[in-house]
């Protein structure tokens, strides 16, 4: 017999739930947020079993327990409050519990009129050898409950004396672990900070200002807006050699910027700032006027370098190298990115590479920035972020990762599970109602929202869907209604509230004149502009706690496949908000839509009020359907508050 097998520990604990690949990886949730817990556990023969959820901070050594209730059918549920931001451990105990075995089955004899003398006395031991194990205190009460049990007048007595409450409770604090079985592993769960599932992003190019303090003013155009986050594309210097000009071109001109992703030059690389931006100093106060703004500042990590960077000269072992010794320029074919080096990450000693990133981050990091935007994860082993990102959440817990990996969907996924805290998602190119329910549906419920966080991004610099091209202004306002309601996390890339969609050409999802390549001025203020809707929109979502929620997003039957409906509600069902939406950017749209009455506790002809947020209108509804009109230069979408 091995030396880890014990034959007196034979309780069985399996289907542990939640937990992401049978526990390989982290189950994700927010501070505050109380994690439930089942499992099936059960042992052979008719011992009655107690179960305990066991569970720490994992810094700490002590655990602390709650004690697991028993459900159905061999499964049990117990429940922990993760009351800090930080990685947490938890797992299960179970035994068999002696005493209340021992109570069971003298309860049936005593029924069946059978003699009690040997199963009383074998009860008086086990009580006995407890208060042997108890302190003074316990120890003198459970010796006088075995006394009274002793001297009971009558069988009927002795039995109602043994199961008394107090006594089965003084067994039950000094029960002999001894024999107890744990899980056969511990389990993880990480505890991000609430802006991790609740966040509103907006992404602007601060060179588009001017400077850092120029820059301040979209900071404040952010905030008026409603935004958590304002991410910034790359901030650092930027090559020369092969730079790009205009819309992607290898026509320069003196005046072109270049594209902020190739990173670096003779002036610094990934801890530099790009000296017409300002200096370090003058980011920090920009984070600070962010943060005096209710903002917190989400910087691109951007694994890349120009062919300016310092790395290439210090460290050409990182990089790709043709036959005759040249660095390769990035591609992905058929697009060429000459102003780019990728890194090796296969490189023959990846270790100071890797250590060098860790650097990266931790610099940002000491000068207040707590987000990351990772620009493209996916070309970089899956490994090597576990690594990172556990390095720096174990200093810092705060920091939040978004992943913006458009690629397969496993390895989407993969890189959620290693750690990333948030995700871009396909929403993008999800415009159809049924692909719309499936994915969402997919995304926003176990076992892929137990460690998948969907972002949702209607444009980015990099994409302009054929929907906005060709919905115009409608299809601005139902695509960002959608992302702002579907999910608890989107965000929005500077312009979208002027509805700029022309693109680079016919079927391309570039824009023209990318401000990935020019400095672009905008006036913010343009006939047509969105400004006071995304305000509203954003204002409803920090209004409705239901919208702060990522996984209780419902699909609810709607008559006109052009018409989306579905809902959210808080657990207390105390604040209930549903969405309908016309996907039809073109022409009106009508439809009797299902509401799940019967869930809310609503009676079939009790009438109950829906209040349209968007247009503060209120509708008197009654019954199971109700009815919705959309149209797209008025409101393409509704959303609706229910009164009862």
């Amino acid at each position: 017999m091995g030396a880890n097998v014990h034959p007196r520990r034979t309780v069985v604990i399996e289907a542990v739930a939640p937990a992401v690949e049978g526990g390989r990886y982290p189950v994700k949730r927010e501070v505050g947020a109380v994690l439930e817990v089942t499992a099936d556990i059960f042992k052979e023969g008719h011992d009655v079993l107690v179960a305990y959820l066991k569970y720490r901070p994992a810094a700490e050594r002590t655990w602390r327990e709650v004690p697991m209730r028993h459900v159905d059918n061999d499964r049990w549920a117990g429940a922990l409050r993760l009351d800090a931001v930080g990685r947490w451990v938890f797992t299960i105990e179970a035994l068999a519990d002696p005493y209340r075995s021992w109570l069971a089955d003298l309860a049936k004899r005593h029924a069946a009129g059978q003699d009690l003398t040997t199963e009383l006395a074998e009860g008086l031991m086990l009580i006995r050898a407890t208060a042997a194990r108890a302190g003074d205190e316990d120890a003198r009460a459970l010796t006088e409950a075995a006394r009274r049990i002793e001297r009971a007048p009558a069988p009927a007595d002795a039995v109602a004396a043994a199961g008394g409450e107090p006594l089965v409770r003084l067994m039950e604090r000094h029960l002999d672990h001894t024999d107890a079985t744990w899980c056969e592993r511990e389990f993880e769960v990480v505890a991000d900070r609430e802006r991790a599932r609740f966040a509103a992003w907006y992404e602007f190019f601060p060179r588009s200002s001017g400077t850092f303090k120029d820059a301040e003013t979209q900071l404040e155009r952010a905030a008026a807006m409603g935004f958590d986050v304002v991410y910034l594309p790359p901030i650092h210097p930027i090559g020369r050699t092969n730079r790009k000009g205009k819309n992607n071109t290898l026509t320069v001109e003196p005046a072109d910027p270049g594209s902020p992703w190739a990173i670096g030059s003779t002036e610094g690389g990934h801890t530099a700032v790009h000296p017409e931006l300002g200096t370090l100093d003058d980011f920090d106060r920009f984070v600070e006027r962010a943060r005096s703004l209710g903002l917190e500042v989400a910087l691109d990590f951007a694994i890349q370098c120009s062919p300016d960077h310092p790395w290439v000269t210090e460290h050409p072992e990182w990089f790709f190298h043709r036959p005759d010794g040249t660095i390769k320029y990035a591609e992905n074919p058929p697009k060429k990115y000459q102003d780019v080096y990728p890194l090796n990450f296969l490189c023959p000693d990846p270790v100071p590479l890797w250590q060098e990133m860790r650097r990266v981050l931790q610099f940002w990091v000491a000068h207040g920035v707590v987000t990351f935007r990772v620009d493209n994860p996916h070309t970089k082993p899956v490994k090597f972020w576990a690594w990172l990102i556990r390095e720096i959440q174990g200093a810092h817990p705060d920091v939040i990762f978004l992943s913006e990996a458009f690629t397969r969907p496993k390895m989407m996924k993969a890189l959620a599970k290693a750690g990333f805290t948030q995700s871009y998602t396909y929403f993008t190119w999800r415009n159809e109602k049924q692909e719309l329910i499936d994915y969402l549906t997919e995304i926003t419920t176990p076992p892929v929202a137990d460690y998948f966080r969907g972002h949702l991004w209607p444009n980015t610099p990099d994409i302009l869907h054929a929907t906005l091209q060709q919905g115009g202004r409608p299809a601005f306002k139902l695509r960002l209604v959608l992302a702002a309601t579907l999910s608890s996390l989107y965000g929005i890339y500077s312009g979208y509230e002027l509805c700029e969609n022309p693109p680079a050409a016919p079927g391309s999802e570039e824009y023209l004149d990318s401000e990935k390549y020019e400095l672009k001025r905008r006036d913010w203020k343009a006939p047509g502009n969105l400004v006071d809707f995304v305000s509203r929109v954003n204002r409803i979502r920090r209004e409705n706690r239901a919208l702060h929620l990522y996984t209780n997003l419902r699909f609810y039957h709607a008559d006109n496949p052009r018409v989306l409906f579905y809902g959210k509600t808080t657990r207390e069902r105390d604040n209930v908000v549903f969405v309908a939406a016309s996907l039809d950017p073109f022409a009106p749209q009508a439809s009797m839509v299902d509401v799940p009455i019967a869930e809310l506790g609503i009676a079939p002809h009790q009438p109950y009020r829906m209040h349209e947020l968007l247009s503060d209108r209120a509708f008197e509804w009654r019954g199971p359907r109700g009815y919705v009109e959309l149209r797209p230069e008025v409101d393409p979408a509704q959303i609706f508050v229910l009164h009862r």
